[in-house]
């Protein structure tokens, strides 16, 4: 139990809590959650704690199930690659989430993972704690919570990070652990291969299969969201989720969609994940040897203009674990994104307008809602029109001053945000929104 004498002191009296004091504590001790439950702790302490209404969920309708989509023959026949397509189509559109068998990654490869990584969170801390950073800008980090400081409650899990592409980290920026290819199909030894290396490269190759099927889906080229840079950027989060005593009271991730184009996750056989379908928490069972692929929301919306799915989804808590889960971000952060033109027409106009990946990734840590709007909304261009009660064809004219009272718009919410963030103003919500509606209002009457 190294350097874990501070954990127990975490649960304290409610009514003289510090929370500020114990986050600090938490994040100076490095030990992550793990160190918590290595202290012994039988309560968890209250940074974690949602309300149970947050946590407790109707079972869902048996007929719910996530689907399964089997790649075998996708490059050998024809027929057989339409029908896969047919099947990732309307699983995006419906789901937004679907598991994928016969992707052609070895059972070798996937257990090593899971097994370096399950390696990695349960070496000593003293080795851990070389990795333990909130610097983004390191390749190889480990840490827990990424929001620990601006999120409303703790999510029940630590991560170590690879920041993969497009510029790889060094070999000797990875872990000793994650260095090493561990075989199961016999009594384990090690191989002088390196798991995250081979592993990374072998998802690159799923992610390169699944975006020329995507794009088929569309209706597109195979190779068009390929060039577009879906797979330029690949970023690969290691999450540990160590057995909770309460798992009644919090959670292993709160309920979000991510950010980027799209995810492959590989799972142990703990489980936990869900995904909100039809006012219905569902479960992504664990299927040995399959990756869950995530439709998110910058492809759902951002690209497809609406086309696919993008559905929330959430991590419980578990009495049994560790869970352990290797989750794949495609992404390239500098790219301008927007509705595809080839999917854009008269009929069926751009919902939103073209973004910086970055910004949206700005807004999206630092606030997921603001006034109950939520962060895409403040992109969609037919919302303006909306608010304006303007016709859906306009002069010329009036378009321009519609984008440059909208880039006002969204310059003064970027700026006011920051200044809450800092501190450095208390929230002006209402302030802020009427500002914002008279800048658009003087630029209406331009």
């Amino acid at each position: 139990m190294e350097n874990t004498k501070m954990q127990p002191d975490l649960v304290q009296n409610e009514s003289v809590y510090d929370i500020e004091k114990e986050l600090q504590a938490f994040d100076e001790s490095k030990a992550g959650v793990k160190g918590l439950v290595d202290a012994g702790i039988v309560k968890i302490p209250p940074f974690f704690v949602v309300p149970e209404s947050e946590v407790s969920c109707q079972p869902s309708p048996a007929d719910f199930q996530i689907p399964v989509i089997d790649l075998k023959g996708i490059h050998e026949d024809d027929a057989r690659r339409r029908k896969i397509v047919d099947q990732i189509r309307n699983a995006s559109e419906t789901w937004g989430f679907f598991q994928v068998v016969n992707h052609g990654i070895s059972k070798d490869v996937m257990e090593g993972m899971i097994e370096g990584v399950k390696r990695f969170h349960e070496e000593k801390n003293k080795v851990k704690k070389e990795y333990y950073t909130r610097d983004t800008k390191k390749k190889v980090t480990y840490t827990s919570n990424s929001l620990l400081y601006k999120a409303k409650a703790a999510n029940w899990r630590d991560t170590l990070y690879f920041r993969i592409a497009p510029d790889d980290p060094d070999p000797e920026e990875y872990p000793a652990v994650c260095r090493q290819f561990f075989v199961l199909n016999s009594l384990p030894h090690f191989l002088p291969q390196e798991i995250a290396i081979k592993y990374s490269a072998s998802i690159r190759r799923l992610g390169d299969t699944l975006l020329e099927l995507l794009s088929e889906a569309l209706g597109l080229k195979p190779n068009h969201l390929t060039e577009f840079g879906c797979a330029k950027g690949l970023n690969i989060m290691c999450h540990y989720y160590p057995a909770c005593p309460e798992p009644n009271r919090t959670l292993g991730s709160s309920p979000h969609n991510d950010p980027d184009f799209f995810t492959i996750l590989l799972q142990d056989h703990i489980g936990g994940l869900q995904v909100f379908h039809q006012d219905h928490w569902v479960d992504v069972s664990p299927i040995a040897g399959a990756f869950v692929v995530n439709i998110v929301i910058v492809l759902k919306q951002l690209i497809s203009n609406g086309k696919f799915k993008s559905s929330e989804h959430r991590v419980l808590a578990n009495l049994i674990g560790p869970r352990i889960s290797v989750t794949s971000f495609f992404a390239i952060y500098d790219r301008i994104c927007g509705p595809i033109k080839e999917l854009t027409s008269d009929e069926n106009p751009p919902l939103y307008k073209e973004v910086l990946l970055k910004d949206y990734i700005i807004q999206y840590r630092w606030k997921e809602r603001d006034g109950g709007i939520s962060i895409l909304d403040r992109f969609r261009l037919l919302e303006i029109q909306s608010l304006l009660n303007l016709p859906s064809r306009q002069p010329e004219g009036i378009y321009i001053s519609i984008s440059i009272g909208v880039a006002i718009k969204h310059c003064l919410h970027i700026c006011l945000l920051h200044l809450q963030t800092c501190g450095w103003i208390p929230p002006l919500p209402e302030l802020y929104l009427s500002h914002v509606s008279k800048t658009v209002e003087c630029f209406h009457e331009i």
